[in-house]
């Protein structure tokens, strides 16, 4: 009728034997790089709009600029913390999981016992 509730403990890393992670790893880094690369450019694509933005708002007349009104700054603020801030943390983070990853690549023998974090592990499943 009801089924009991079971405990899974779920880490941050899990141990595994480094010969079955090493061959994963290349491929795991490069999917971490194309990430990062997409977040930049996503980035990149928000600040181009912004100065297209305010360069067509400086280049409007004074009379067109007081009709046509401007943003806030604290709504450029927020958009500048969900555009730029936000994925520039995530892009930080994901350069400091490769490192990780790189230095259990270059610091493990096949027959050694390595920690991996929990997104290798989920990646290997």
């Amino acid at each position: 009728m009801t089924d009991p509730i079971t405990f899974i403990n779920y880490s941050a890393s899990e141990h595994r034997r480094a010969a079955e992670v090493l061959p994963f790893i290349d491929a795991y880094i490069a999917k971490k790089e194309q990430e990062i690369i997409e977040i930049e450019q996503m980035v990149e694509r928000y600040e181009n709009r912004r100065l297209k933005e305010e360069r067509a708002y400086q280049s409007m007349s004074a009379f067109r600029r007081i009709l046509s009104g401007k943003k806030p700054d604290h709504h450029l603020a927020v958009e500048h913390i969900h555009f730029v801030r936000k994925p520039m943390e995530k892009v930080r983070a994901l350069k400091l999981e490769i490192e990780n990853v790189r230095i259990i690549q270059s610091s493990s023998a096949p027959t050694d016992i390595v920690t991996i974090p929990f997104e290798l592990a989920n990646e290997l499943l």
